[in-house]
C-alpha cells in the first residue's frame, strides 16, 4: 500500500509568522499606518516580538497538558521570529526613529528605564538566536544548551515590563501578557517543584 505524502505545514507557519511584517510593509507603502507610522510600526513590532516570545514558551506546556506534541516542530522557528521581531523594533528604533544619533539614543538608554529594560531584554535574546541551530546544540551540549536556553525566562519577565513602563496610563494590554506569562511560568514550578523536592529529600537521607 502506497504510503501517504504529508502536506507540507511548515511553509505556511512560516508566511503566518511572517505575516505580521508584511502588513507593516504594505501599510507602508500604501499610507495605511496612521498619522505617526514610525510610532505604528514601533508598536506593532514590539508587540508581535512578546506575542511570538510568549507563544515559544506555551508550546511545552501545551504538549504537556493537552497533548499537543505537534507544535514542538515549530518551537524554534517561533523562537527565532521573536528574536527577528525584536531585532526589527530595535533597528527602526536607532536608525529610523532617531536616525543613529547615538548621543539620543545613549540619554533614552540612561533615562528611561522601559529603554534600558528592553535593551538588555534584546542583547540577553542574541545568544539564544545564535545557538538556536542543532548543531549549537550538539557543540554546546545538551545540559549546557538547556540551561542557556533559560535565560528566555526572564528575558520575557523583562520583555512584559518594558511594555508595561511604557505604556503607562492604559496598562490592560501589558497585564494580559503579564496574567499569561504568569501561568506559563507557573505551570513550568509546578511542574519542577516535586524533582526539587525529591532531589532535597534524597541529599537528607544520604546525609
Amino acid at each position: 500500500m502506497a504510503r501517504q505524502k504529508k502536506f507540507p505545514i511548515k511553509p505556511f507557519v512560516f508566511l503566518a509568522c511572517l505575516g505580521p511584517a508584511l502588513w507593516l510593509v504594505y501599510g507602508t507603502l500604501n499610507g495605511l499606518l496612521g498619522a505617526n507610522p514610525i510610532e505604528t510600526i514601533l508598536r506593532d513590532l514590539g508587540d508581535w516580538a512578546l506575542r511570538f516570545l510568549l507563544l515559544g514558551l506555551a508550546i511545552s506546556p501545551a504538549r504537556r497538558v493537552f497533548g499537543w506534541a505537534w507544535g514542538m516542530r515549530y518551537r524554534r522557528m517561533i523562537g527565532l521570529f521573536a528574536f527577528f521581531y525584536a531585532f526589527l523594533h530595535l533597528s527602526i528604533y536607532v536608525g529610523v526613529d532617531h536616525f543613529f544619533d547615538w548621543n539620543t539614543i545613549w540619554k533614552d538608554i540612561v533615562k528611561r528605564p522601559y529603554i534600558t529594560i528592553g535593551m538588555g531584554a534584546l542583547l540577553t535574546l542574541i545568544p539564544l538566536a545564535v545557538t538556536s541551530p542543532k548543531i549549537m546544540v550538539r557543540k554546546l551540549g545538551g545540559a549546557r544548551w538547556k540551561k542557556l536556553h533559560k535565560l528566555v525566562y526572564p528575558i520575557a519577565i523583562a520583555a512584559v515590563v518594558h511594555f508595561f513602563l511604557l505604556v503607562k496610563a492604559d496598562v490592560r494590554e501589558p497585564l494580559i501578557y503579564a496574567v499569561i506569562l504568569g501561568i506559563l511560568l507557573a505551570e513550568r514550578a509546578y511542574r519542577a517543584l516535586p524533582q526539587a523536592m525529591l532531589r532535597g529529600s534524597g541529599s537528607s537521607s544520604s546525609g
